[in-house]
């Protein structure tokens, strides 16, 4: 059969017109016999390759060590990442219980030019005051906004700005002029502080928004209760009083960024020993899981070593005895795609583990996916078993069309998202692009009329 195809590769194939079309000569590699030996060798080798953990089990009777190893991995990265859930739920419970301190203290409601300026002298004033007036204990940042003082209030405003709605007309310079002052409190709590910042006149007419920016620090005690060492927080807080639509309702927020530290020379009197032991043992653990993950990621490392081997082996095996070369998709069966995403997530629980800086989204995030993939990972020795195995090799046969149904479902909800999102706007004011998840089931059950209704009269009494 070889002979007759590289006769009909020489002498081309018959055009439909009547003439020969000429072919390139196909590269083609000489063979070589192969030894008989070393062929049956290599079948085996791929055969028990290719075998599933099951089959490989059946075959050699070794017991299923990377099985047991996953099984311990799972367990003690899910029990990490609950420990780290709950201290991490302590750590936002504080900044949302500050940040509604703050609010209390530092804003107010005001629909009127006097009240705007009297909500913002307010916000000074309950800054000044705040050793006598916070129930909580916090402390000022010195040093840390305009001209090294503790808190910089200012205003944005158009330089020329004039507008006359009895007559349609308006008259408005685009340049915008920053005007700022920096605030300090009295060195000592027992003086009266200052009031210099009374002096700071707005400019209505042409005003675009007015920020407070200052900082402070607070410890959280509440850790304690979990044997943990408290840690120390600083906030730094930023007030906006924006009037850029100047609709005559100034629009107030105050955003609140938190940032740890690690608390100089801590001290807990009559707990020192159970927290310090605690914290050992936490270390201990981390640690723990760090080198299972790494004992993890050697043996699945040495199976895709193995797979690269073979199919170097093989490809030469290929290229010698047959004249041809493996495609990219036949190179690729020999490297097991479970194996990697096993090796991704023992690097990740690796780096989350050894990470000591403060709680931060990239721990999550890194913790969060790691623990997933390790859960997704002990999929494939599912295959142990028959039935399972059947619904793996249907999973597999089924992931691009599962791919494909995912694209058209997600095209359909960005467009009810759009849509949605566009209709309820001018029905909610307050609708934000951060709602999309209520507006796509509102518009995938049956009470979106009643839901709508009850937009409406939510708005009017808003």
């Amino acid at each position: 059969m070889a002979s007759s195809f590289s006769r009909a590769s020489a002498q081309g194939a018959t055009d439909p017109r009547g003439g020969i079309r000429l072919r390139r000569p196909e590269r083609r590699v000489s063979r070589q016999p192969s030894h008989p030996g070393h062929e049956h060798a290599l079948r085996r080798k791929l055969k028990y390759f290719f075998m599933s953990p099951c089959d490989k089990y059946h075959a050699k009777g070794r017991k299923p060590f990377k099985l047991a190893l996953q099984l311990l991995k799972i367990i003690i990265v899910t029990v990490q990442l609950v420990l780290f859930g709950l201290s991490n739920q302590m750590v936002e419970a504080f900044k949302e219980e500050n940040t509604d301190s703050f609010k209390h203290l530092f804003l107010r409601d005001y629909f009127t030019s006097l009240s705007l300026s009297l909500s913002v002298f307010l916000s000074v004033c309950q800054y000044l005051a705040l050793p006598q007036k916070s129930v909580g204990r916090y402390a000022y940042v010195r040093g840390s906004a305009l001209n090294d003082s503790a808190l910089y209030l200012c205003q944005r405003y158009y330089r020329k700005g004039t507008i006359n709605p009895v007559n349609d007309t308006f008259d408005i310079d685009p340049h915008v002029v920053i005007d700022c002052i920096g605030v300090n409190p009295a060195p000592d709590p027992s003086n009266p502080p200052q009031n210099h910042y009374r002096k700071f006149t707005l400019n209505f007419q042409k005003l675009i928004n007015v920020t407070i920016q200052f900082q402070l620090k607070a410890i959280n005690i509440q850790t304690i209760i979990n044997n943990e060492i408290p840690d120390c927080y600083t906030f730094s807080i930023t007030i906006l009083f924006d009037n850029k639509a100047h609709s005559g309702k100034v629009k107030l927020s105050l955003l609140n960024e938190g940032s740890i530290t690690e608390c100089r020379d801590p001290s807990v009197s009559g707990h020192a020993e159970p927290i310090s032991l605690s914290v050992c043992v936490r270390v201990a653990f981390d640690v723990m899981v760090a080198v299972v993950c790494g004992l993890s990621l050697v043996l699945c490392g040495r199976s895709i070593l193995r797979g690269i081997i073979l199919q170097h082996e093989f490809v030469c095996y290929v290229r010698r005895s047959l004249g041809r070369s493996l495609s990219l998709g036949e190179r690729l069966e020999f490297i097991n795609g479970w194996y990697l995403l096993l090796i991704i997530s023992d690097i990740l629980t690796i780096i989350a583990s050894f990470i000591k800086i403060p709680i931060e989204t990239k721990v999550i995030i890194l913790m969060g996916t790691s623990t997933l993939l390790v859960w997704v990972g002990v999929i494939r020795y599912f295959s142990f078993f028959q039935k399972y195995n059947i619904l793996i090799v249907t999973l597999r046969a089924s992931f691009p069309n599962v791919i494909r149904y995912c694209c058209c479902a997600a095209a359909i909800y960005m467009g009810y998202c759009f849509y949605g999102w566009i209709f309820i706007i001018f029905h909610n004011i307050h609708c934000t692009p951060t709602e999309i998840f209520q507006v796509f089931y509102c518009f995938n059950t049956d009470d979106f009329g009643i839901q709508l209704m009850k937009t409406q009269n939510s708005y009017l009494k808003n």
